[in-house]
């Protein structure tokens, strides 16, 4: 997830006036805000933690998805507003709610930066191993900070752009896995096939199909941008149709690529330091693919942490400006294009946070941030969906959707508890929730009701 609406805040933002985006234009920005190194990376761990099963673990975070989205959807076709799911959690449940909902968002996407510097970090040593993860992640980050800085007119072409390379680099994949799989390929593979038995589908039992319900859920982070950005579209009712197109897409492209993956490679062949795909096209005279799908990963992944970037400094500002941080993250230099120096302070303090973790921590870093980033995704995902319940009048049918979709949300979560590698990812994300949620009650005591008294 890389782009983020100005009006993150609890009511109307900047772009209410600019209502021009077609509801395939959402959908298309949608996907390439959705598939990023939480996919190319995230994805082969939970490979490792479940096998074969994997393309379940995704199928069921699909419909998940789908839920969520299609309440967020439908709350938006009946209220636009720009601050979407912070601004109708604040409508449903109070100021608190809002600002949980904002300050949550904006700390899941700090360790989304995180994740997605580390998985930068750990595919550049597919060409220098000897290099220390923080060094990388350190470069990375002065990269990401600078262009920031300088300013980027255009950006929006800039990651469309960057978005089809992600996307063109998935094709390129199940293009050639499905060649080498018809023999058309030269190499020396030993394909497992097709599972024909419990025990291969589930080589690590239910717990640890279990566990990766969390990367599949992962995956798919990023459809509450397309809610934010849905108050661009010229057609506010296409809101629902533009979630949906995106969501078959990348089910579509989600599936058939990592059921390739997982019948060419044996299950103990994958390796969290490198992407699954490029593991399972390894036996295959193709010298040029690990090279070019990996350069197309990190060139993509760079480009969602720099959007990542740009997001959360701007929403730091809707919430200063909205009175749910202090008034100074809402100032701006105009010798630096106005941008808010302050704000993008704090975020750089994140990713400096993620460079003393990667030294720290090289060996299990990544895991624990994209876990802790994943469930902070989710705690917002109830969050859209209890709204729902409260601000629209939901026919039985759809109640039990939305109960379905907790349930698989709570089984997402809990599912990190099972696995030993990804569950201190779990007690840091109950860290920001329990900070949060003490920040809002002094706010809510304090502030906020000698304000409204």
């Amino acid at each position: 997830m890389d782009f983020f609406n100005p009006g993150v805040g609890t009511g109307k933002g900047k772009d209410s006036e600019n209502a021009n985006l077609n509801w395939w234009q959402l959908s298309l920005i949608g996907v390439g805000c959705t598939i990023g190194t939480g996919y190319f990376l995230g994805s082969t761990i939970g490979i490792k933690i479940t096998g074969p099963s994997i393309v379940f673990s995704f199928i069921f975070a699909a419909i998940g998805t789908y839920i969520v989205y299609n309440l967020l959807a439908k709350m938006t076709a009946e209220d636009p507003q720009d601050g979407s799911f912070c601004y109708y959690a604040n409508k449903a449940f109070g100021r608190w709610a809002g600002f949980s909902c904002g300050w949550n968002y904006w700390s899941s996407n700090i360790l989304i930066m995180g994740s997605q510097l580390t998985a930068l970090s750990i595919l550049s040593r597919f060409w220098f191993p000897n290099v220390p993860l923080w060094l990388f992640a350190a470069v990375y980050a002065i990269l990401s900070i600078i262009v920031v800085l300088t300013g980027t007119s255009g950006f929006d072409k800039v990651e469309n752009l960057l978005a089809i390379i992600k996307t063109a680099a998935i094709f390129m994949f199940i293009i050639l896995a499905s060649a080498a799989l018809f023999g058309w390929i030269d190499g020396d593979p030993k394909h497992p096939g097709i599972p024909n038995s419990t025990k291969e589908l589930f080589p690590e039992g239910f717990k640890g199909f279990w566990a990766s319900l969390i990367y599949a859920f992962y995956a798919y982070g990023g459809i509450e941008v397309i809610g934010l950005m849905a108050t661009r579209l010229k057609k506010k009712e296409d809101a629902p149709k533009a979630g949906i197109i995106m969501l078959i897409l990348l089910v579509v492209i989600y599936v058939i690529s990592l059921g390739l993956a997982v019948t060419m490679v044996a299950h103990g062949a994958f390796d969290e330091k490198e992407s699954g795909f490029v593991t399972a096209m390894d036996k295959y005279n193709l010298a040029f693919f690990p090279h070019v799908f990996n350069g197309a990963i990190i060139i993509a992944g760079f480009s969602t942490m720099t959007a990542s970037l740009f997001g959360v400094t701007t929403l730091l500002v809707t919430l200063a400006e909205s009175g749910d941080a202090p008034k100074l993250f809402s100032k701006k230099l105009e010798k630096w294009k106005e941008l808010p120096i302050a704000s993008l302070g704090l975020a750089t303090l994140g990713l400096l946070a993620s460079i003393i973790t990667a030294l720290l921590l090289p060996g299990k870093i990544y895991e624990y941030i994209t876990t802790a980033a994943g469930i902070l995704i989710l705690f917002n995902w109830s969050f859209i969906i209890f709204s729902a319940l409260k601000v629209l009048e939901v026919k039985v049918w759809g109640k039990l959707l939305a109960f379905i979709g907790l349930a698989l949300i709570i089984a997402a979560i809990s599912g990190t508890l099972m696995e030993k590698s990804i569950r201190f990812g779990f007690f840091v994300s109950i860290m920001f929730a329990i900070i949060i949620g003490i920040v809002a009650l002094i706010m809510q005591k304090k502030v906020w009701k000698t304000q409204s008294s």
